[in-house]
């Protein structure tokens, strides 16, 4: 086996290992892991198809695809921040709802009529901020 096939071998082992926790990961940070592991597994496979084939011809590897694969890190790595900030988003509305909801006398009833300290961003009565006084 040369250097080419085990990286290939490598490559399908993280595809398959990504592709089972997808479909069977339970929680979605899980789940964008799993997704990230397919996603460099593909990479992995696709350096070593170049490689191989640069190999064949006696020649260097092609830096085509190297270029490709450097800028398909980058995009799934911006990508996966974009995914991360919006489960932490998801994740605090979805706190946020849980605590108002258990709140008692918290009304979420839309005929309720708004107080004029509500939707400007004031603070109740003895709330004490940082900076205020």
């Amino acid at each position: 086996m040369n250097e080419a096939q085990l990286y290939g071998v490598c490559g399908a082992g993280l595809v398959g290992i990504g592709l089972y926790g997808a479909i069977l990961g339970r929680s979605t940070l899980r789940r964008l892991l799993a997704f990230n592991l397919v996603g460099s597994g593909v990479f992995l496979i696709f350096g070593a198809i170049a490689r191989r084939g640069g190999l064949a011809g006696g020649a260097q590897s092609d830096p085509v695809p190297q270029a490709l694969v450097i800028t398909g890190l980058v995009v799934a790595f911006a990508a996966t921040a974009l995914a991360v900030a919006l489960l932490i988003r998801l994740a605090t509305v979805a706190h946020e709802a849980a605590s108002a909801a258990a709140t008692p006398g918290s009304t979420d009833d839309p005929s309720t009529p708004a107080t004029a300290s509500q939707g400007r961003g004031e603070r109740g009565p003895g709330h004490v901020g940082a900076g205020h006084s």
